[in-house]
């Protein structure tokens, strides 16, 4: 070692190598030794140390090849109680790598710097692990040998590597085969994966993650095809499933993949990249490793495919290298994005870079000037890194290695060697979670998590970062900023796209191989509006003109970018008729020998399976049309066609029973619906419901549950009347098309012969509908089918709605029928996954909602037509149904019913004693039941009102009279079961059971006593004109309940005298007992009121 504690060399006769290093120069704050020994290929190796302690056991020989053991030593370590020390244990770990490989030779550098400082910052661990390399020679089988090798004779309990997609496939089936785990940090492919072997450990990214990447780049710019270049190997191959799956989500396509061997010459890449010169689309996605993506970029420039109008994307496989490649290299991809792995900046990050840079000079690592560390090293290191933290963790638990095969033969796969600690070993390696050099270290399914990207624009000697892209936000200008933005660009910054310009590129051109688009023009006779095709056989010159053809001209005029093309007719060349129908036309697109078809060419979904169209110009769907017959028919009894008989029933029907059932509700308690005979009472309700027609009623209902009722049922009505109001106004006022037929159907059933266009679609529309061929006939041009019409060929004609508004508008005697039958109208053909199609169909669409549009149409249907109203669709007034209002009728019945339950249900628990009278036959209860529901209600209010007003009146009349002394009345003690008959169903007494009643024991005032004052007086009138208010009350509700006969005369000759008239009927002699007992309580009160107020004039 020198004074500057770098390495210093020194050889030996004994054949072997000594390197003396300073641990501080690995790791830094350490004083520690590290002791690296070479075996010599000619004898075995023998340890030496630094310090005193038991040397480590010798491992076993080996044939050929050099390994490397790391062993860092610390005073403290195995250290034992007694002062003596325990050597550690030695894990024997393989790597494999290309020595002449200098991205595998900076992997194995990362390895080795990972281990040394995991060691000298963990000292006190008892584990301690040994490299054994094997050199792949960058060869499958090469990689193949060495994985062999180091299980069978080295033993090793896990391998780091090997460094391609390629060498990993086959050596992940010997780790799988032997349970020693395959921890690669380069090999990206993701056709390698935990699932197809379980012991192989991705400590890297796949490359599955960039396709949505790419993906969500090509989105932003609005490409929509993506021509794709990879490598033919696993590496190459692994990537295309995501990225077709990506681009399918975003309804992008690749039209073409090119395939380019990894051991092409330049003359085949040439070639290929001349075979893509020569198609349309500019958008290019490269994934291949660095060395063959320099190749490729130097071929493109020279063949003028970096220039402007080109798009080129590479996958982190060139992207992640993009430091370390060549001035040259970099010049040639100008205007390139790339992809790389993003890696957040970090101190530790920075110190690590300086310390690899160190240890390359140090170790005179021949490494190309221009290689820089990239993510693939620190991969490495982070790898390495869980490795050992895994191998602590198994140490700790139990013992490393039982071999279950002592066969000698190394080369037989069937008896190969298996690792008993390595499924332990594999289970620690994937629960490892720590911060490294690359970021988060944690492994799902097997490899390392997806992070973020960073988009880079190869700008002058560099690549300058324009954006991010997240798994959760996507593409950004910036990590942990989420702008939200209504632009239709992505936010990103701006980008110098190949040709040294700021413009995005539309991603495709017209194709190298033609100057101009061959448009098809279908040539056929009649409907010459909407395409006319002339040909002068002089100058053998063909004219093309007509609506569709000035559509289509002016929206290729607003496309943002000069497209030429020329109309080339659809004829026969030997005498300019039609080649063929439309279909045969449109196959003629995907066939290639047309770039488009221009015409009055119908959207249907048959044909989008071949070609894709554009935006429909025109009105879709296809409508019958049939002459019109005279609309002079008697009109008398128009108004009864509102409504269906149906309809006309079912309101008659509720008008007469809610007229019962207002009758039901208010006849005990109210007299408008009382009175009369039972004719006069259904006369009466019959009216009130059917004035509710014109709300015209003038009878008040006063029970809640008929105003209810009321209520409802006039909201149903006015619904009702409303309705018809309308429908009849319709059938008034509005102008009655009569067509001849309406519905398709009744022409399949009567065998009606049925029109339409030569060349169309709708023949088989119809036949599928069910008609037979033998009764379609076909019309060339409207003359043609005017004449098939008024002789009655056919019955009707089936065509699109644009031929019908021509038709109609030249002739007056037909109209339009429902229903239509949906089409997608009028577009412009082009072929499958155009370019053209979305920058066509925006076109179209600034076309239709301009002014443009109205002038074509000026221009082609300006001529005045003599028909009013010709086109428009006849539709004939249906009458309004049950089914439009059963809903009312059923909230009005069941409010109805409602109202019947609760009224019925309270009369009968009114009459409860009589209903329950078992003495009494069934049918003379119903009877008693009858007459009691006949009869009043007074205990109403209504009733109560009115006989309150009668006997204020009467009272009135008593307080007029002149006051006058009378006599005490007598008593009436009669038993109360006497005055009780079961027939009428109250108490009454006849005059022969009336026993003569004493006199009452005072009935005048004492002598001595003063008379009354005016104040006791007034008393006695209010509370005797109370009285007889109430006893008049009493008579009336008499009258009102029997009316069997001649009541008592009532004789008023004063306040203080009543006097009862014996010339009444049996039913009133109980109510003149009753009067006589209610005087003898009065003269009783009034005598009590008498004695007090003399009582208190003496005091």
């Amino acid at each position: 070692m020198n004074s500057n504690g770098y390495f210093q060399q020194y050889q030996f006769t004994h054949h072997f190598q000594i390197e003396i290093t300073p641990t501080a120069a690995l790791y830094e704050g350490m004083s520690n030794f590290l002791i690296i020994v070479e075996e010599s290929e000619m004898m075995p190796l023998r340890w030496e140390s630094l310090s005193q302690s038991p040397a480590p056991p010798p491992p076993s020989p080996a044939a050929s090849s050099s390994h490397r053991h790391f062993f860092p030593r610390h005073p403290h370590v195995g250290s034992t109680s007694n002062g003596s020390n325990d050597s550690n244990a030695e894990v024997k770990v393989g790597a494999i790598y290309g020595e002449k490989d200098w991205i595998g030779v900076m992997g194995f550098t990362c390895v080795q710097m990972a281990l040394s400082d995991f060691y000298a910052s963990n000292p006190h661990y008892k584990s301690r692990i040994s490299l054994y390399t094997r050199n792949s020679n960058q060869d499958v089988v090469g990689a193949a040998g060495a994985a062999l090798y180091l299980i069978e004779e080295v033993e090793v309990k896990a391998i780091l590597g090997p460094m391609t997609s390629m060498e990993a496939e086959f050596v992940t089936f010997l780790g799988a085969k032997a349970q020693v785990p395959i921890v690669s940090y380069s090999a990206t492919s993701p056709f390698l994966s935990s699932t197809q072997s379980p012991y192989f450990v991705r400590a890297a990214q796949d490359d599955s993650t960039q396709a949505q990447v790419i993906a969500a780049m090509v989105q932003a710019y609005g490409w929509r095809e993506v021509v794709t270049i990879h490598i033919d190997n696993e590496y190459g191959e692994g990537i295309m499933p995501y990225l077709m799956d990506s681009f399918q989500q975003i309804s992008a396509r690749i039209p073409y993949t090119s395939v380019l061997s990894s051991y092409a010459s330049d003359d085949q890449i040439l070639e290929e990249l001349y075979k893509i010169q020569t198609m349309q689309t500019r958008v290019f996605v490269v994934h291949m490793s660095a060395n063959d993506g320099s190749r490729l970029f130097a071929i493109a420039n020279k063949v003028g495919m970096l220039s402007e109008g080109y798009v080129w994307i590479v996958t982190n496989g060139v992207g992640n290298f993009l430091d370390s490649l060549d001035p040259d290299t970099i010049e040639n991809m100008q205007g390139v994005l790339a992809v790389q792995t993003y890696v957040p900046k970090a101190q530790k990050l920075d110190n690590f870079i300086n310390r690899w840079k160190l240890k390359i000079q140090e170790d005179r690592v021949n490494l190309p000037k221009s290689a820089k560390l990239n993510v693939i090293g620190l991969w490495a290191y982070d790898a390495a890194l869980a490795l050992a933290r895994a191998v602590e963790k198994v140490f700790n638990m139990s013992s490393f290695f039982v071999s279950t095969n002592n066969n000698s033969s190394s080369t037989d796969l069937d008896r190969i060697k298996v690792s008993q600690i390595g499924p332990k070993l594999l289970q620690a390696i994937l629960r490892t979670k720590f911060e490294g050099l690359a970021g988060l270290f944690s492994l799902n399914e097997g490899q390392l998590l997806s992070s973020t990207y960073q988009i880079v624009n190869v700008i002058g000697n560099s690549g300058r970062g324009i954006g991010f892209w997240t798994p959760d936000d996507g593409l950004s200008r910036d990590l942990n900023i989420s702008i939200q933005s209504n632009s239709p660009t992505p936010n990103l910054r701006t980008i110098i796209w190949p040709g040294d310009t700021s413009s995005v590129p539309k991603g495709w051109v017209i194709p190298t191989s033609g100057t101009k688009l061959k448009i098809g023009v279908h040539i056929r006779p009649g409907f010459e509006e909407f395409v006319t095709v002339t040909h002068d056989a002089i100058t053998n010159t063909t004219l093309v003109s007509g609506y569709c053809i000035d559509v289509f001209d002016a929206a290729m005029r607003r496309l943002p970018y000069y497209v030429p093309y020329e109309y080339v007719a659809f004829v026969k060349p030997d005498n300019f008729t039609s080649a063929g129908s439309y279909d045969d036309l449109i196959s003629q697109v995907y066939f290639k020998k047309y770039d488009a078809v221009v015409g009055d060419v119908t959207i249907i979904a048959n044909r989008s399976h071949y070609v894709d169209f554009t935006q429909p110009y025109t009105d879709s769907g296809v409508i019958m049309v049939v002459p019109v017959k005279d609309s002079n028919i008697n009109r008398a009894w128009i108004f009864l066609k509102p409504l269906t008989w149906e309809l006309w029933v079912t309101s008659f029907c509720f008008f007469v029973f809610i007229a019962f059932l207002l009758w039901l509700l208010e006849h005990r308690i109210n007299d408008d619906f009382r009175g009369g005979s039972l004719l006069q009472q259904i006369g009466t309700s019959l009216y009130y419901s059917f004035c509710t027609m014109v709300f015209a009623q003038r009878e008040n209902v006063v029970s809640n549950l008929a105003r209810l009722v009321v209520v409802v049922w006039m909201f149903v009505v006015l619904i009702l009347t409303q309705s018809y109001t309308a429908s009849l106004t319709s059938m008034l006022t509005v102008q009655q098309i009569q067509p001849t037929v309406t519905d398709l159907n009744v022409l399949l059933k009567n065998g009606e012969y049925v029109g339409y266009q030569e060349g169309s679609f709708v023949g088989e529309l119809l036949i599928q509908l069910g008609f037979k061929e033998t009764k379609l006939r076909t019309y060339s041009d409207p003359e043609q089918l005017d004449e098939l019409l008024r002789s009655g060929s056919i019955a009707a004609v089936l065509d699109e709605i644009p031929y019908m508004n021509l038709f109609l508008s030249k002739y007056c005697s037909y109209t339009m029928v429902q229903p239509t039958y949906k089409t997608g109208g009028f577009g412009f053909v082009f072929p499958l996954g155009s370019p053209l199609l979305p920058d066509v169909s925006r076109a179209i669409l600034n076309v239709t909602e301009g002014h443009e549009m109205a002038q074509i149409e000026q221009k082609w249907f300006s001529q005045p037509s003599s028909c009013h109203n010709s086109s428009a669709i006849a539709s004939t007034t249906s009458s309004l149904g049950v089914d439009s209002f059963w809903g009312l009728f059923l909230i009005v019945g069941t409010f109805a019913s409602i109202a019947i339950c609760i009224s019925t249900g309270m009369f009968l628990h009114e009459q409860r004693r009589i209903l329950m009278c078992s003495d009494l036959p069934i049918f003379t209860r119903i009877r008693i039941l009858a007459r009691k529901f006949d009869q009043r209600d007074l205990k109403f209010y209504t009733f109560r009102k009115a006989e309150q007003r009668q006997v204020g009146i009467a009272a009135d009349a008593i307080s007029s009279a002149p006051k006058t002394d009378f006599p005490p009345s007598p008593r009436n003690d009669i038993p109360k079961e006497q005055l009780f008959n079961p027939d009428i169903g109250t108490a009454i007494a006849p005059p022969e059971l009336r026993p003569a009643l004493p006199p009452p024991p005072l009935s005048q005032p004492p002598e001595n006593l003063h008379p009354p004052s005016p104040s006791f007086v007034s008393v006695k009138e209010q509370i005797l004109r109370q009285s007889l208010r109430s006893l008049l009350h009493c008579t009336l509700r008499a009258m009102t309940d029997y009316g069997d006969g001649k009541l008592c005369a009532i004789d008023i000759s004063g306040p203080d005298a009543l006097s009862f008239s014996n010339e009444a009927s049996p039913s009133a002699s109980f109510l003149i007992c009753q009067a006589e007992t209610l005087k003898q309580i009065l003269d009783i009160v009034l005598l009590g009121l008498w004695q007090r107020e003399e009582n208190a004039t003496r005091k």
